[in-house]
Order: structure tokens, then C-alpha cells, then sequence
């Protein structure tokens, strides 16, 4: 399968479909504009039937993509990509057999995100249409257990005929050729496009992920989700983080008992944690500081970036940061 002439783009680039609201209508918009896959994040439904109708205005003739976050994701999630009859759905961290027939028997080509040789033969016994392989040096909430270029060629092998998108590490047209050469049909690249003037992150998130030198994988900001995660260091790490990233005991027990705050919204679980805010309490939030957060909240949320940003200098438009991925 030609991924490009099935998702109409110019070129082997997708943005990755960033949680809160990062991954807005706006900038899936203008990486689809400029003949890249731009994918929609989570968001409450009215608000993503919105994004999907701006993706529509602002890129006609492109592809629609979503990203559904599995953990969070409900009914009405999916009822409004099929209402809306998206061209491409983004299935990660869960899913089933059920819901990859349901999206397909709508027209709708799936996407599944794995990192493990095992998710990738579940993937493929679904029937999923794609997959994107995840290496470890991806930022966000990790699947990928080893380096991407490491993990591809397995992925590819596993996948026969259906194409594998490669996510984690891309920072430029290098990563692109490389991830090409070795068998991806296309690259994902998450903190570039957080990086862009279209990113619905705040400037002070942006600004401390341009100033990092390093990043933790952590569980830190694991708050009713406490799944293995990479970000770059602020104040709740420094606090309550070892040196490899590990957590500290007091933390870890509120994380272990937080499950049910999985059944929030990422918008509700965000403003809960802002109200409850405390510079004594170990509670953070681990949705990303957005536009109209207060700047403060950067030491006290996940500052969520890839290994990539260690080599990225400045916050470009969306359609630079396509062309420089492409090029």
C-alpha cells in the first residue's frame, strides 16, 4: 500500500496527535495544509467536532486524523469520528479486535501505535491498517522499550504488507532518511510540532524544553495513568525524582491509588490539579502546561518532550517544521 496516495499527502511526515489539546484543529490544520498528516488530539467532543470541521476548512482535499487516546478515549470520542467519517483514526494504548472493525466498516483507515514485537502481532492479528512503531527516545507515554531505529526493522518484518510509520527521535530530514532507508513508510514527529507556533503549548513549556539538556524517563506524572513517560526535568522532578528518574515513595503511593481519576477527562483532571495545587503536595498534572495556564504551572506539570528536542534550537510555523522534516 502507497501510504501517501491513501492519506493524500506530499510528504512521508505525520505529526504525532499530542494530548491536551496541543495537537489542536490549528495545527493539524497547517501541517495538513502543508502536505503532512496532521492528527488531532484528545478533547471533549464538541470541541473535536470543531477541529475536525477547522482541518476541513483550512486543508480541503487532506486527510482528517485523530488521535484516539484508548485510556481516556469514550463512546462519544468515537461517535464523533464516525459521525464525521474522519479518513484516519490514531489507536493508542489499548484498543481492541471490536473497535478496529467498527472504524473500518466506516471507510476509516486505523492506525495502531505499538513498541513491543507482541503489540505488533496483536496489531496485525486486528487487522489494523498501519502501525507506528515507537522507539523509547519518544517523548509523552512510552510503549517503546528500545530505540526506534533498533525496533523498526522488527515491526517491519511483523507488519508484512502494511505500511509502519516510525515515532521518537525525529528532529530532521536526517532522522527522515534514516527511518525511510530502514523500512518506514513515513516518519512521526511529536516534539518538533509542539515546537511550532501553531502548538497549543504554553511559551514557558516551550521555552524550558528549548533550554533542557537532558530528558528523565519517569513515572512521576503518573496521576490515574501510571504509565512509563519522558519529559525534561522541572521542579517536581527535581523534588521527588531520583537521578535515573525513579520515584520517590511518597508519590509513588499516591500514583499507585490514583486509578479512578482515570475516569476524568484530561480538561477536568488538569483543573482539578490546578485548584488543588499545594507547593507541600505532591500532586501533579499530568496534562502539559497549555495556552492560559498560568506560566507557574511548568515546575508542576509534566513537561512532556522526545529526545529529539537536544537537537532543536527555536519554535518555527508548522509548515517549516514539515518542509524541514521532508527536505
Amino acid at each position: 500500500m502507497d501510504l501517501l496516495d491513501r492519506l493524500r499527502l506530499d510528504v512521508p511526515v505525520a505529526q504525532a496527535g499530542m494530548s491536551g489539546e496541543i495537537a489542536s484543529g490549528r495545527l493539524a490544520a497547517a501541517v495538513a495544509a502543508a502536505g503532512g498528516l496532521g492528527t488531532i488530539g484528545m478533547m471533549p467532543p464538541v470541541e473535536l467536532r470543531a477541529a475536525i470541521a477547522r482541518v476541513r476548512e483550512q486543508a480541503p482535499e487532506r486527510a482528517v486524523v485523530v488521535n484516539l487516546l484508548m485510556p481516556f478515549a469514550r463512546r462519544h470520542h468515537i461517535r464523533a469520528c464516525l459521525d464525521a467519517r474522519v479518513d484516519a483514526v490514531v489507536v493508542a494504548f489499548g484498543g481492541d479486535l471490536a473497535l478496529v472493525r467498527e472504524l473500518q466498516d466506516a471507510g476509516i483507515f486505523v492506525l495502531m501505535m505499538v513498541g513491543t514485537e507482541e503489540q505488533t502481532r496483536t496489531a496485525v492479528a486486528w487487522g489494523v491498517d498501519g502501525l507506528i512503531a515507537q522507539g523509547r527516545e519518544a517523548g509523552g507515554i512510552l510503549v517503546g522499550t528500545v530505540a526506534a531505529l533498533e525496533f523498526l526493522p522488527r515491526a517491519v518484518a511483523i507488519a508484512q504488507d502494511k505500511p509502519v510509520l516510525l515515532a521518537g527521535g525525529v528532529a530532521a530530514a536526517a532522522d527522515t532518511a534514516a527511518a525511510l532507508a530502514a523500512g518506514a513508510a513515513a516518519v512521526v514527529a511529536g516534539t518538533r510540532f509542539l515546537l511550532t507556533d501553531e502548538s497549543g503549548a504554553h511559551p514557558e513549556y516551550q521555552r524550558r524544553i528549548l533550554d533542557a539538556r537532558m530528558t528523565l524517563e519517569t513515572n512521576v506524572f503518573g496521576l490515574g495513568w501510571p504509565a512509563r513517560h519522558r519529559v525534561v526535568p522541572n521542579g517536581v522532578t527535581d523534588r521527588w525524582c531520583r537521578e535515573d528518574g525513579a520515584v520517590r515513595r511518597v508519590p509513588a503511593l499516591i500514583n499507585a491509588s490514583s486509578g479512578p481519576l482515570a475516569r476524568l477527562t484530561p480538561e477536568r483532571l488538569n483543573g482539578a490539579m490546578l485548584r488543588l495545587q499545594r507547593p507541600w503536595l505532591p500532586l501533579f498534572s499530568p496534562i502539559a502546561p497549555l495556552e492560559g495556564n498560568p506560566a507557574a504551572w511548568a515546575d508542576r506539570a509534566a513537561l512532556y518532550a522526545g529526545d529529539s528536542v537536544l537537537r532543536m534550537n527555536d519554535v518555527i510555523p508548522a509548515k517549516q517544521a514539515v518542509a524541514e522534516l521532508a527536505a
